[in-house]
Formats: structure tokens, sequence, C-alpha cells
């Protein structure tokens, strides 16, 4: 039977920057999804058309929101850096708490002040374009991998990529 987590605390930091921990002012983080993209082909003698999977990811897009205004992203903002997206799982069946962990490669792009009032703590959207990898692992285990550079995608282990890698001799 599969675990049932229940997602309880959660966390975005630079990963390479102790004390940079948001724990205490984010209020949501936004895994990007997972596409991969597809190659559309309508053959004229055929009876229907098909979007063929691509051993490719359409553009990977994460984001958080955070309350209260945080001078630290200014000072990356427009600047690729290496992020941690931390979640606490609670697995209900055994009520341990198990990490899940995105390791993103990315810029913050846009900073978007909520509207606002003097009664209101405020909030910032901080999204992050220009991504080039991109890993998820749950209490250690890695489901997913996908690295620009280095043309990997893996799931669960799975190299999908390594064919392709081979065929191009690289």
């Amino acid at each position: 039977m599969q675990p049932l987590y229940l997602l309880t605390a959660v966390d975005v930091r630079r990963a390479e920057v102790a004390g940079d921990s948001r724990a205490t002012t984010i209020v949501k983080i936004t895994l990007p999804p997972i596409t991969f993209a597809t190659a559309s082909h309508n053959p004229g003698g055929g009876v229907g058309s098909v979007d063929f999977l691509l051993p490719r990811v359409e553009t990977v897009e994460p984001a958080f929101e955070a309350k209260g205004f945080d001078p630290s992203v200014f000072g990356v903002l427009g600047t690729r850096d290496k992020w941690t997206f931390a979640g606490a799982l609670k697995d209900k069946k055994t009520g341990l708490d198990i990490p899940a962990r995105a390791i993103i490669e990315g810029a913050v792009q846009e900073w978007t002040p909520d509207d606002s009032a003097p009664d209101e703590f405020a909030g910032c959207n901080h999204a992050l374009k220009e991504v080039t990898h991109y890993e998820f692992l749950i209490d250690g285990e890695e489901l997913w991998y996908w690295d620009f550079w280095e043309r990997v995608i893996r799931t669960k282990g799975v190299d999908h990529t390594a064919g392709t890698r081979r065929a191009l001799g690289a």
C-alpha cells in the first residue's frame, strides 16, 4: 500500500548559504511540474494523430511566496543560484516525519509584492527562470533528476537519455 504523506511544513533557502532559511516567513512553494515535450504526428494516410513523447522537458518554472520583505533576495535577483525547496511530510500511518527536497538551480527573475496596507502583513512572490537543474527526493530517494548541461533525465534511477547521449557519441 502506498504511504499517505501530509505536507506539514515548507522552507526555501539558498542551498549553499548557511542561515538562509525562510521557514518562518514562507507561505507556499510551487514546485515546477514535470512535463515531457511532445512531437505531434498526424500522418495523411493514418487514422489519427499522436503526440509522441520526447526525452526532453518543457521549461521549468518554480516559485515561492513569503510574508514580509526579504532583502537577501535582492542580492541574487537576476543571478543564477542553487535553491533548496524543502518540505516536511508526515507519514499518516507510521507518524514519522519524512524529508522532501527539490534542489533547483535557477535565477529569481521576478519579485512581485502583494497589495498591502499597514494592518496587513505584505506578501511577496518570487519566480525563478533560467532553471537548468531540478531534482526531487523523498526521504533521500531520488524520484526525479533533470540537468540541462549534463543532458540527463532520470526517474527513480532510470536514465531516459543515456541512449541519446550514446547515439550522439557524447
